[in-house]
């Protein structure tokens, strides 16, 4: 039998102690299929003393996550702390450094850093897994990097927050507002400790970056990610979406253009009846489409214990097994830096607005609209009070400029109350 591969275990949270369930309960079953023992060197997090409901009497300690990716008995530094910067990318540029291998989780510190890195792991000759960063058990690097590479990646979309899918599909369901639902989420632990990373799109954002690196061999490129969160939309959005055949979902969509590359983490409409339209709750889905494949829909749940501890066990698996893969699937040094296309690709949109209740409102929007170049499709207006007029408008194809046109024209019109919302609609 070849030699066990030894871990050491950086962050012993919920993901990290997942891990340690994992590797103590399937000791056999992972020696099985991997060809030699998987086994645990030692640990690190903030606390020794915490109670984490596992053993951890077998495994050396160390208080610094960085000595820990440094010792000769470890060949696997498993980084499971988070964070972009500070001891997460300390030890993992410290792991590489050493020549060990890496398994993380931290989306965010490969969404910003990833370039860097991934070209110092190829450089010493070793590799940074990460299947349990984006979309928790589902396994869709794998799917990217392996089962679909014979396809040239044409578009990846999905849902990549359950807490931002769990709060849109319970307003539906309950007639609850964002923010009691809010409140409901922080209650039960769904959230960041930064609550703008969940509802902001920021943590959805981090996903679709390092998706789009290896879908279309480019250079992750966060900061070129158009962002919005679900703050603004409101209980009768979410109706008024289900009037027309829609429901409303934090939508990320990556697809190479005549302008380059388009990418966005913003709420959307889409079909009622499509497999995005019928996700509820806090599961995830990715669908990527490829010339030779068409389209695939990959659903799963995207947090948890033990969605997120089996992605990072499959990582090891394959370093157990000598698998061995470029960062972003190809070489970093093949990756291209694509300019960033904000919503190039043209596509209808969900307009709601608050006229004041006077004689011409109507006309003044119709008109700004029409002056740019924006075609109405459906309108509809509902009950109204004393002073406004909630109206619905439904717009054929048009481009992101033209519509941003629109609006600022009729924001200087002085008939809207407040500030429209713009939702764009995403057919698949």
């Amino acid at each position: 039998m070849s030699d066990p591969l030894r871990l050491g275990i950086a962050g012993l949270g919920t993901v990290g102690t997942g891990v340690v369930k994992i590797v103590r309960r399937h000791a056999d079953l992972l020696t099985a299929r991997t060809g030699r023992p998987i086994t645990i060197s030692a640990v690190s997090a903030r606390s020794r003393d915490k109670d984490r409901g596992v053993p951890l009497k077998d495994y050396a300690w160390e208080d610094n996550a960085v000595e820990l990716a440094q010792r000769d008995d470890v060949d696997v530094f498993v980084e499971l702390m988070g964070g972009e910067d500070g001891p997460a990318k300390a030890a993992t540029e410290a792991a590489i450094a050493a020549g060990k291998q890496v398994v993380t989780a931290n989306k965010a510190m490969l969404a910003i850093h990833g370039q860097n890195l991934a070209e110092a792991a190829e450089a010493s000759g070793t590799q940074i897994r990460y299947e349990a960063a984006v979309a928790g058990g589902i396994p869709v690097i794998k799917a990217l990097t392996e089962g679909l590479a014979g396809n040239e990646i044409t578009r990846v979309m999905g849902v990549m927050n359950g807490t931002c899918n769990y709060i849109l599909t319970k307003m539906e369901a309950t007639g609850q507002g964002y923010n009691a639902l809010f409140e409901e989420c922080a209650k039960l632990g769904y959230l960041e400790a930064d609550p703008n990373l969940d509802v902001g799109g920021i943590d959805a954002a981090h996903k679709l970056a390092i998706l789009s690196s290896i879908a279309f061999g480019t250079q992750v490129n966060f900061d070129g990610i158009e962002i919005e969160g679900i703050q603004r939309i409101t209980l009768s959005d979410i109706r008024h979406a289900a009037d027309m055949g829609f429901r409303i979902k934090l939508l990320g969509v990556a697809q190479m253009t005549g302008r380059g590359l388009e990418q966005r983490m913003t709420p959307c409409l889409v079909p009622y009846d499509s497999p995005l339209g019928q996700l509820e709750g806090g599961t995830n889905m990715v669908v990527i489409e490829g010339d030779s494949v068409e389209q695939i829909v990959l659903r799963g749940p995207g947090a948890g214990e033990g969605p997120t501890a089996s992605a990072v066990m499959a990582d090891i698996c394959d370093i157990a097994r000598g698998t061995r893969l470029p960062v972003f699937g190809t070489p970093s040094n093949t990756l291209t830096k694509a300019p960033a296309a904000r919503s190039a690709s043209a596509a209808p949109y969900y307009l709601r607005m608050d006229l004041h209740d006077k004689p011409g409102a109507m006309a003044k929007v119709a008109a700004a609209l029409g002056e740019a170049g924006v075609s109405i499709d459906r309108m509809r207006q509902y009950g109204h009070d004393n002073e406004a007029a909630p109206v619905l408008f439904v717009t054929h194809k048009t481009t992101h400029a033209s519509l941003a046109a629109a609006l600022e024209a009729i924001g200087k019109t002085s008939v809207v109350l407040g500030e429209p919302v713009a939702l764009r609609i995403e057919h698949l």
